[in-house]
Order: C-alpha cells, then sequence, then structure tokens
C-alpha cells in the first residue's frame, strides 16, 4: 500500500497539525516503510501459534486479603488534640 502526499495531509488535517511541504514528503516516505514492513509481517507463516497479549507471562503481585480487627472511631479520636463532629481538626493550610 503506498502512501500519498494527499493520504499525509489528510491524516494532519484530522489531527489538526500544521506540516510544511518538507515534513510531508518526509512523512510519506517514512510511513510507507513502516507498510512495507508490516507486510513483511504478514507473510509470516503463524499457522498453530497460540495469540498472545503480551511477549512475556505476566502475573499480578497482590496478596491475599485478611480481614483485620476495626478499630472503634472514638479511641482514635481520643488522642486528637482537636476534634469536632467526629472528626479531626487540622491547622488550615491553604489561605
Amino acid at each position: 500500500m503506498k502512501i500519498t502526499r494527499e493520504d499525509i495531509i489528510h491524516v494532519a488535517n484530522l489531527a489538526r497539525l500544521e506540516m510544511d511541504e518538507e515534513s510531508i514528503e518526509k512523512f510519506a516516505v517514512q510511513i510507507d516503510e513502516i507498510l512495507k514492513y508490516v507486510e513483511t509481517l504478514n507473510s509470516v507463516d503463524t499457522e498453530g501459534i497460540v495469540p498472545t497479549s503480551h511477549a512475556i507471562f505476566l502475573t499480578n503481585a497482590f496478596r491475599e486479603d485478611i480481614e483485620k480487627q476495626d478499630y472503634d472511631k472514638d479511641s482514635l479520636l481520643s488522642s486528637a488534640p482537636e476534634r469536632e463532629n467526629g472528626n479531626y481538626v487540622v491547622p488550615k493550610i491553604v489561605g
């Protein structure tokens, strides 16, 4: 598939990009080379190859959920220097 100058201008307009003539020609050549490479990849025999989403196997490093004892709100607030309506009172930082 040959990428034309008009294709580059069309995509640039869709992306709201301003491109000079030199950039248009440069991008046309570069994108054409990329598409030629993709075509060579399409010619590779992948029969019997299982599709993958990643090149390597990934696992999550999550720990098991362990239920812990809840703390009593009143006992936590008892150590606060100031409290109001069941909440901590802290100094105002933003003026």
